[in-house]
């Protein structure tokens, strides 16, 4: 995951590599809540993946990115940039980027 301070922000850095997903930071807000917000329970049980697929779906978090266990992960090659000395494979988690 990578924050950034503006949507135009990850649009530059990205420097025309296709992104993997793209949230304002508000939401990964809203997603940690309903992903963790009952961790501390004392009932507690692991979310089945149709519980957090659901999750997603309800915070309007659509389309291949956000599919869980459908077909294989996509991962990305982030290219060196700047003083970067090499690129790094990253999977789709990391491809995230937030913005303020």
């Amino acid at each position: 995951m990578l924050l950034f301070r503006s949507e135009d922000h990850v649009i530059t850095w990205l420097a025309g590599r296709a992104p993997g997903a793209t949230i304002p930071v508000t939401k990964l807000a809203e997603l940690a809540n309903a992903w963790w917000g009952d961790r501390l329970a004392a009932d507690w049980r692991p979310h089945t993946r149709e519980q957090n697929q659901a999750i997603l779906d309800g915070l309007g978090l659509t389309g291949a990115f956000w599919r869980l266990g459908v077909g294989p992960r996509p991962t990305y090659t982030l290219r060196p940039v700047g003083r970067a000395r090499s690129a790094h494979r990253v999977d789709r988690v990391a491809a995230l980027a937030v913005y303020a």
